[in-house]
């Protein structure tokens, strides 16, 4: 009995542990090693987690000396006169850059695209070279492409120059237009974002303070008027300084606009109001606007294609009193020696940006 009772406990230790070596060795295999059915053991490769940056981290990057790359934040302050290259990761690259680089069809830009990205290279740059730089990815469906909003990246460059703390301009007095109904901006942008930049009037002499409500400055755009009114207008200039001697920007004259923005306001009349055959006739299509918004006219009448009148037409800025300026755009249409054919409705159309406007009005024999 005895015997057996010995006989039991040694199977019993010896299944005990045979499952213990089996657990250890089931352990190993979840290790780094394993062996294949060749009886080659390799090194077992744990799965790389891909940084694929998050959300609007910018694609668009500075190429430094010796293959470096610089990934461009929401502002760069760059040295004036080295060039630069800048890419944009993906096989089709939109790029936008200052408008006087276009207007001007500067050579010192070049814009290429390869495979994997596109590159813009500005050579010589200079302070007037100032200003946002951005890149998007264009997707395509078909012939149809547009631009991928979310894939958008801009990066404001300030090519800082000592000598010239404002960006520089053509034009050496500029006109800035103050709404009611939409904040104003007095352009004058610096090289430097450090520059203490201050706004004065000319007459009466005045510095104009900023604060966060009614008068801010950004170096991007210059000081912003939020809410401009008459009393804003004027002669005004900027002033910079940084470590040295201040510097002025060039002048910008403020005028106060009495026409809201939209469709053109059209008047239209006839001259002389009673008319005969073999009188003139003059019909005059006025519009009063915005002073920086072009109107153009269109005319339709009796005579149409067959008889000979003549158009013309002009534009004047008007003070109209209180601050108050206005640009009357004016269309004259000239008929002579009027005939029974040139009887009937005259028609004018002004057409600006923001719609446009048709008038009528009936010539009638007296």
């Amino acid at each position: 009995m005895k015997i057996w009772v010995v006989l039991c406990l040694a199977l019993l230790w010896l299944e005990l542990h045979g499952g213990d070596c089996q657990q250890v060795k089931r352990r190993k295999d979840v290790g780094e090693n394993r062996i294949r059915p060749g009886g080659k053991r390799v090194k077992m490769r744990h799965p790389k987690i891909k940084d694929g940056g998050g959300k609007g981290q910018s694609l668009l990057t500075q190429v430094l000396d010796k293959g470096r790359f610089l990934r461009l934040g929401q502002s760069t302050t760059l040295t004036p006169g080295k060039n630069i290259e800048l890419r944009c990761k993906g096989n089709n690259i939109g790029w936008s850059y200052p408008t006087y680089l276009d207007t001007f069809n500067d050579s010192r830009l070049s814009i290429k695209q390869s495979d994997k990205y596109g590159q813009l290279i500005l050579t010589s740059p200079s302070a007037a070279d100032t200003g946002s730089y951005s890149c998007w990815v264009i997707v395509c469906d078909g012939t149809e492409c547009d631009k991928d909003h979310e894939r958008t990246y801009v990066s404001y460059v300030y090519f800082i120059d000592k000598d010239n703390l404002f960006v520089p301009s053509a034009i050496h007095f500029e006109i800035v237009y103050l709404r009611p109904d939409s904040p104003a901006v007095v352009p004058c942008r610096v090289t430097d974002p450090q520059a203490i930049v201050t706004l004065h009037r000319e007459v009466p002499p005045e510095e104009i303070t900023a604060n966060d409500t009614l008068v801010t400055y950004d170096p991007t755009k210059g000081f912003v008027l939020q809410s401009p009114s008459s009393e804003h207008q004027g002669v005004f200039y900027c002033k910079a300084v940084t470590k040295g001697t201040p510097q002025i920007s060039v002048k910008y004259q403020l005028l106060y606009v009495e026409v809201p923005s939209g469709p053109p306001f059209v008047g239209l009349e006839a001259s002389p109001e009673s008319v005969r055959g073999g009188d003139n006739l003059n019909v005059t299509c006025t519009v009063l606007g915005e002073p920086e918004v072009d109107v153009s006219f269109t005319w339709s009448y009796p005579g149409q294609d067959r008889r000979p009148v003549h158009i013309s037409t002009s534009w004047r800025l008007v003070n109209r009193g209180m601050g108050h300026t206005t640009r009357v755009s004016q269309s004259v249409m000239t008929v002579e020696d009027m005939e029974t054919i040139d009887f009937g409705k005259y028609i004018c159309k002004a057409k600006n940006p923001h719609g446009e406007t048709i008038l009528m009005i009936n010539i009638i024999s007296k």
